[in-house]
């Protein structure tokens, strides 16, 4: 867990990180958003204890970053956007020499480094140098090191930077597991494919200052006010009995089109006597670029579909 109050970081004339609130709870992924400069940087050395905040406080895994430093750097995995793979060293090897400066005991060195290197699908190239590893094979390992003591909190600076996209994918992956064993993560970053692939919460800072925060949802709202849809059918249906759900709107009794709020799932069930097909779906799932619709008809059995055309109108 992660908590911060009035998080300042000031550097002589220059705050680098100015008032920053958060709130990460165990299974979470908080996403920092912004550009370089912004403060991401800073503000993860603050919560590793490699930094003392000139103003507020925070407490990751409990500790404070003041008071408990050893304890917080104990608690928490680091992953850094250069993240000092030693090149000469095989994964066997390097695995083994953190396990010791996290002072493990032999044997759960060895049994933490096996397990790690199979769970990021490393085992078959362990006693190979680094060197000759791909960029996501690195990075994969550095998460491995990251998470080699065990630490709830992992705290991860540009997770995918200078990437292939096929490495890229296979780190969020791997990310996107992590979260499955209920720690606390924070990803620094700049990559609003990534952000929107891993996010459960975003913070986008600017300045050393929190903008806003929330999920991608409330932020896409909060900017954009709330979607709406409007579906065109290609005829218009019969109408007679229909029961709208909330918010959507009946244009006319024999309808072209229907218009409604998005971000949910919507869907009309009508019993159609005038017409032969028996019970007809209308329906609209998803909102923003992603709605979609359809109209199905039951005749003898047999089901068609209705062709139908989307305007979203934010």
């Amino acid at each position: 867990m992660i908590e911060t109050q009035d998080l300042s970081k000031q550097f002589h004339d220059f705050l680098a990180v100015d008032g920053v609130d958060l709130s990460v709870q165990p299974g979470q992924i908080l996403a920092l958003l912004g550009q370089n400069g912004a403060g991401k940087t800073t503000t993860v050395r603050m919560l590793t204890a490699l930094l003392h905040p000139s103003r507020g406080w925070a407490r990751v895994a409990g500790y404070d970053v003041v008071k408990n430093g050893h304890d917080v750097r104990a608690s928490v995995g680091v992953l850094t956007e250069q993240h000092g793979l030693y090149m000469r060293m095989t994964a066997v090897e390097y695995l083994d020499f953190f396990g010791q400066v996290y002072s493990l005991a032999p044997a759960a060195r060895k049994a933490r480094s096996e397990n790690l290197l199979e769970y990021f699908g490393l085992a078959e190239a362990a006693k190979r140098r680094i060197g000759e590893y791909s960029k996501g094979m690195r990075q994969k390992l550095a998460l491995a090191r990251a998470m080699i003591h065990e630490p709830g909190v992992l705290l991860l600076d540009e997770p995918t930077s200078a990437m292939d996209p096929e490495s890229a994918r296979l780190v969020r992956d791997e990310i996107a597991r992590l979260r499955s064993s209920s720690r606390t993560i924070v990803i620094c970053s700049h990559n609003l494919t990534e952000v929107e692939a891993l996010a459960d919460k975003i913070a986008i800072i600017y300045r050393g200052r929190i903008l806003v925060q929330g999920t991608l949802d409330e932020l896409k709202r909060s900017v954009l006010g709330a979607p709406e849809y409007e579906i065109r059918f290609a005829e218009a249906w019969n109408a007679g009995g229909l029961e709208l759900p909330k918010g959507v709107e009946k244009l006319a009794e024999t309808p072209t089109s229907l218009k409604g709020p998005g971000g949910g799932a919507a869907g009309v069930e009508s019993a159609d006597s005038q017409t032969a097909v028996g019970r007809s779906r209308h329906g609209v799932s998803g909102g923003g670029s992603h709605a979609r619709a359809g109209v199905f008809e039951g005749d003898g059995g047999n089901k068609r579909t209705r062709v139908c055309s989307i305007n979203y109108d934010p």
